[in-house]
């Protein structure tokens, strides 16, 4: 069977349409008095909130093991839903009941997919509402970038099936998906009626909390993607009470090689698996220190400012709470989605109010 088998992509893409058009429908019934400026915004709105749930749809389905449930793209067994690949699944889950394979893991999958093709529809819807509305308040070159980054995204799912769950393709994909979460929170923030106004280097300093964030969803994700959550079980020393463990940071962060694969082609050493987890700790140590500092400033300055940093302060504790479950409570699905769940709004809030700040610029 190839990997990539297209027969089904338009009746993937028709069902897409169709689970679009109820979000479409219940969003033109409720928004008929509404201006243009006014539907855009709220579809902007509606299509962040979906992407943030597919975010952790995502995240579910890498966590559950069912990134390879159907293990063709983009349908399930050149089928366009488990039902027509029954046969397929059922023999590959009579030989390994515990594999990659399963009917469970394929829903699972092709759920995402669904919920995916769903909401790059309402991008495509956006895009041609954004230029047809012209420049009246938001550039449309941003629902332009938000298309082209969501088909990317789907290429980038393509190629999480055909190279078998490829560490650094995952962790792209994650990030991807990040990204498209960010663009759109910036598009719904150019409706803000004002832009709020904080000083010069008060800005630089939340663009300094918004790269670090990146760089620890990125190291997070590599945490996630190569299973080294539970490379230290204990908090906050590792292996017996060490505070600093044997590790190997040129194996673990060797990043073009499959997974559980090393650099010379041999099984991936535990103490590069120790490597990734304790630098995502020390990530972690970084970004609340920079986070801690920036909360303060902006609670001086009083206002909305202040709100600002309650937000941000929620989450980064949500974070810590989350991170540390992970670790102590043996890595439950649970704890592991609410940690991606965080990321995800942490992200999200920042780049928010980093709209809010230049408003200007996303407005021309």
């Amino acid at each position: 069977m190839d990997a990539i088998e297209l027969s089904p992509l338009w009746q993937l893409a028709a069902l897409g349409a169709l689970i679009a058009s109820g979000p479409l429908l219940w969003l033109r019934l409720r928004s008929r008095a509404a201006s243009p400026q006014a539907r855009l915004r709220a579809l902007t709105v509606l299509t962040l909130f979906l992407t943030f749930d597919l975010v952790l749809l995502g995240a579910f389905t890498r966590l559950s093991d069912s990134g390879l449930g159907c293990p063709d793209w983009p349908g399930c067994y050149a089928s366009v839903s488990p039902f027509g690949a029954h046969g397929e699944i059922s023999a590959a889950q009579a030989a390994a009941p515990t594999g990659p394979v399963t009917h469970v893991k394929a829903w699972i999958e092709m759920t995402h997919r669904y919920l995916a093709s769903g909401v790059g529809v309402l991008i495509l819807v956006l895009c041609v509402m954004s230029w047809r509305q012209g420049k009246a308040v938001v550039s449309p070159w941003w629902a332009t970038v938000t298309f082209v980054w969501v088909c990317m995204q789907g290429a980038f799912g393509a190629l999480t099936v055909t190279m078998k769950l490829f560490p650094a393709i995952v962790t792209l994909h994650l990030l991807g998906g990040m990204g498209l979460l960010m663009l759109l929170a910036v598009q719904a923030q150019g409706y803000a009626p004002k832009p709020l106004a904080l000083p010069q280097p008060l800005r630089w300093g939340v663009w300094l909390v918004l790269i670090l964030s990146l760089l620890q969803v990125s190291l997070g994700g590599w945490v996630s993607t190569n299973y080294a959550v539970l490379a230290c079980t204990e908090f906050p020393t590792c292996h017996g009470g060490q505070w600093w463990p044997t590790m190997d940071f040129a194996q673990g962060f060797a990043l073009w090689r499959g997974l559980g694969v090393g650099a010379d082609g041999g099984w991936l050493p535990f103490a590069a698996l120790t490597a990734i987890h304790m630098a995502h700790r020390l990530g972690a140590a970084l970004l609340s220190v920079a986070m801690l500092l920036v909360c303060w400033r902006l609670w001086g300055q009083g206002g909305q400012a202040r709100k600002w940093a309650r937000r941000l302060l929620l989450v980064l504790a949500w974070q810590l709470v989350s991170g540390l479950s992970n670790v102590v409570l043996d890595w439950p699905i649970a704890a592991a989605l609410a940690h991606t769940g965080g990321a995800a709004m942490l992200l999200t809030l920042l780049s928010v109010l980093l709209a809010r700040l230049h408003l200007p610029q996303i407005r021309t």
